[in-house]
């Protein structure tokens, strides 16, 4: 049997928003043929089933974030900056009016649907989500040892309520879509989460 040829990453790139947009269950086979261009034959080629692709949009996802992660920090002067920033770009998502933007994190969205339905992907995730926190840790340790952040706190005991508090953030944003509340609740999460 031959291969499908496609380009992989905008593929899962269309999973990806595809499981945003209408949930890992909700999603199906024809809508992750619109989101992908492959047919349900070179899905299940490619990918096994729906969770095989769901476990590669996974990484993708987790590609995609690290990119942005770093950029986000690259050529600030103040780590915090960067932290700053990121809270800025949650907003600019969750608010924006563009079509295809995700309002949704991938992670968020499957881990509040899936509960032990899916141990694999469940456990993808829960290694995703621990990715992401360690970048954080990784900024306030950084952070701390140069001084821009006392030590008053533990960088794990800040890592976790900025990871709740984005949370937080993001499902509020779901109710609530002003802008200039949304960017108010987020520096004032910044200014909670250094202090």
């Amino acid at each position: 049997m031959r291969n499908a040829e496609f380009d992989r990453e905008k593929v899962l790139r269309g999973a990806i928003k595809a499981f945003i947009t209408k949930g890992y269950t909700k999603t199906s086979m024809q809508d992750l043929k619109s989101a992908t261009g492959l047919h349900p034959g070179s899905i299940y080629c490619a990918f096994e089933n729906k969770q095989g692709l769901m476990l590669a949009a996974i990484e993708q996802y987790d590609k995609d974030k690290t990119v942005e992660f770093k950029q986000l920090f690259a050529g600030k002067e103040r780590l915090l900056d960067g932290i700053l920033a990121y809270l800025q770009r949650t907003v600019a998502e969750v608010t924006s009016t563009e079509s295809g933007c995700h309002k949704a994190c991938l992670s968020q969205k499957a881990l509040s649907e899936l509960c032990d339905n899916e141990p694999e992907i469940e456990e993808a995730l829960k290694q995703s989500m621990k990715n992401w926190q360690n970048g954080f840790l990784n900024i306030f340790q950084q952070a701390q040892a140069n001084g821009e952040l006392n030590d008053n706190r533990p960088p794990e005991q800040r890592v976790q309520s900025l990871v709740m508090g984005i949370f937080g953030l993001r499902t509020y944003a779901q109710t609530q879509s002003d802008p200039e509340l949304l960017a108010s609740l987020a520096k004032q999460l910044f200014e909670d989460v250094c202090r």
